[in-house]
């Protein structure tokens, strides 16, 4: 059990150290971590997490970290896997907040976060990529460009919240598995 706290704790203490810029862009850094080196979640598990996260108020790195913190290690593992991702920007905040606020126009801080931009780009773009993949697998080609097309319409032109729409999805999805559930029931008699 030690090991696996001390897996959790390196996973997403790495993941937040080097999530410049915030939850979004430590999603894929997290990842990595979870479903690649641990082997703790599937894509698919990986991406409802996400999902619902994204339903939640809060930031999203420390909603997937307490969720997942948990279903792999207990509360011990969500208090760890919380702990492990908001130590980071609270060490390094202490360190260099006197730096940060002397030098911020600096052409050097200005360069380094400029730099960064286009990495956590790729970063969320490889991610992206892969839901697309999956969701085109699971939804097929009809069902991916519909939801696709219905997501644009509603943050686009819409500007509706994406929690919103994920909250339509998620319930849309339970009442249809519900339905499906039942309707074998019915078809054999059985009640």
């Amino acid at each position: 059990m030690i090991s696996v706290q001390k897996n959790i704790f390196i996973g997403f203490f790495r993941s937040g150290m080097l999530g410049y810029g915030g939850g979004p862009s430590s999603i894929p850094l997290v990842h990595k971590e979870v479903v690649d080196r641990f082997k703790w979640l599937s894509d698919e598990e990986f991406s409802d997490i996400l999902a619902i996260g994204n339903t939640l108020p809060g930031p999203i790195a420390t909603k997937m970290a307490g969720y997942i913190g948990y279903r792999v290690g207990g509360v011990t593992g969500a208090i760890n896997a919380v702990l492990a991702t908001i130590l980071p920007t609270v060490i390094l905040m202490i360190l260099f907040i006197g730096f940060l606020i002397k030098y911020r126009e600096s052409a050097i801080v200005q360069g380094i976060t400029h730099s960064i931009i286009p990495v956590v780009t790729v970063m969320l773009g490889s991610l992206a990529y892969k839901f697309f993949k999956q969701s085109h697998d699971k939804l097929g080609k009809k069902g991916l460009l519909l939801l696709g097309g219905i997501s644009f319409i509603c943050f686009v032109l819409l500007n509706i919240h994406p929690a919103i729409l994920i909250a339509v999805l998620l319930i849309y999805s339970l009442v249809k598995k519900t339905k499906r559930e039942q309707k074998p029931e019915k078809q054999t008699g059985v009640s």
